[in-house]
């Protein structure tokens, strides 16, 4: 099983679990709250979320990354397409990490 495969089933298995939280605003404040772990933001998303989010993630040292495309993303959780996810559970996050240190 490849890499982007275990990373698309891995968000499935959080977002069930209710430990994945999308959308710009209610990520931001996930971070600002020092609950969000990890950030996954989508290839494609906009210079503007981009910045934002990734200054957020500095200032407040939460890992991001920057992966698929926003239609991956929303798939892998079951929704329209997304372009920023936060990750909440520590083992979530430390498993994704993982993952996506290898790509």
């Amino acid at each position: 099983m490849n890499v982007k495969h275990k990373v698309l089933q891995l968000l499935g298995l959080a977002t069930r679990a209710g430990k994945v939280v999308t959308g710009e605003e209610l990520v931001v404040r996930e971070i600002q709250g020092r609950r969000a772990h990890l950030v996954i933001l989508a290839e494609d998303v906009s210079s503007n979320t981009m910045k934002k989010v990734t200054d957020k993630c500095s200032f407040f040292n939460v890992e991001r990354h920057v992966w698929g495309s926003r239609e991956e993303l929303g798939h892998a959780i079951g929704k329209e397409s997304r372009v920023v996810l936060a990750i909440t559970d520590a083992g979530f996050a430390g498993k994704f990490s993982e993952y996506l240190n290898e790509i």
